[in-house]
């Protein structure tokens, strides 16, 4: 069993910065890939970036240029730096982590942007 415990949400103007982190109960390097997602009121989960054991990222068109994706194995923390931010990105922002046929989640953490 992997836990996952995020943090850093909270209240920012538009144009303003977040960073998000996501502590894991085990190395990440253990895991196919980790990634971020979010989750507006009504709307379905979406995949909002994601980093491969390997290094390979992928992010979602509507935060390109705007999101950045890494990871610190030395303390099994995977970050999500979000800056220009927009009322458009408020959402409950979830960690996933895959691991051989598993899959994990952390509880969400807060972000809203006020216009």
């Amino acid at each position: 069993q992997v836990q996952l415990v995020e943090s850093g949400g909270g209240l920012v103007q538009a144009g303003g910065s977040l960073r998000l982190s996501c502590v894991a109960s085990d190395s990440i390097f253990r895991f196919n890939a980790m990634a971020w997602y979010r989750q507006a009121p009504g709307k379905q989960r979406d995949l909002v970036a994601t980093m491969t054991r390997g290094g390979s990222i992928t992010y979602a068109d509507s935060v390109k240029g705007r999101f950045t994706i890494s990871r610190d194995s030395a303390k099994n923390t995977v970050y999500l730096q979000m800056s220009s931010l927009k009322p458009e990105d408020t959402a409950v922002y979830y960690c996933r982590v895959t691991t051989w046929g598993y899959e994990y989640w952390g509880q969400g953490t807060q972000v809203t942007v006020s216009s």
